[in-house]
Order: structure tokens, then sequence, then C-alpha cells
């Protein structure tokens, strides 16, 4: 995978209004996809599909979560704190997040002329004997 900075954290001038409206005005939901494929107690299982052209509003990450893109494709996402990212991602890259207990946001838009596929496994925080775990 590739990563090319297009924008610098704090910098909006480049924003499109409506992407600037979205973050501040609408809900930002923490669903890491528009389908969950699997859920139990320790994990959900996410499936991301993009279409050229195609994006997913802003999400809120709060958990940990793998991801592995079969298709490869380009895609930008755009943070919460100005950042714009653009990535190139080969068939099979994989990818490992650390975000519990942070507030991140972006979003994602596939900007290539391939459809974008991301399995995603997000890991849940479990209660086992009055004590919280994680399910790393």
């Amino acid at each position: 995978m590739q990563c090319v900075e297009l924008n610098p954290v704090g910098n909006f001038d480049p924003w499109e209004q409506e992407k600037i409206d979205e973050l501040l005005h609408q809900k930002i939901t923490e669903s890491l996809s528009n389908r969950l494929v699997f859920e139990n107690e320790s994990v959900k299982l996410w499936d991301l599909h993009l279409a050229p052209g195609e994006r997913i509003p802003f999400r809120r990450h709060s958990t940990n979560y793998g991801w592995v893109c079969p298709t490869g494709g380009l895609v930008i996402t755009r943070y919460g704190n100005g950042k714009i990212d653009m990535f190139k991602i080969n068939p099979g890259d994989t990818e490992y997040f650390e975000n519990r207990g942070k507030d991140y946001v972006n979003d994602l838009e596939n900007i290539g002329e391939h459809p974008v596929c991301i399995s995603i496994l997000e890991y849940k925080e479990t209660k086992k004997n009055n004590k919280v775990e994680f399910c790393d």
C-alpha cells in the first residue's frame, strides 16, 4: 500500500463546503461499513464495497480493527482533523489499527476505475468476571 498526503492536518481550505458541513452538522456513525456480515460477543465482520466514485460518509473509530482488501484500488480519505490522504491499495493488502480510546474520524471514497472491496474485522470490548478485557 502506498500513501500520499494531499493536505496537512489543520488545513480545511481545499475542502468542499459540503464535506465540512457533513463533518460539523451530521450524525457521525460508529459503524465501519454499511454492511454488517457477522457479529458475536467478541468481533464484528464488516463488508465494504465501493463502486468507482462511491463514498462512505464520515465514520467515528473507537475500536481496534483490521482489514484486508482482495481487490486493491485507489481511494482518498478525509480525516476529521483536516488531513487528506490518497492510498493506492494492492490486492491482498492488510492493515491493523489500534483506535480503542481514541476519537478518530474519516470518510473513504473510491477515486479509481474499478470497485474496491474491503473486509473489516472489528474487535469488541468484552467483560469477564467483572473485569474489562479486550479481544485483540
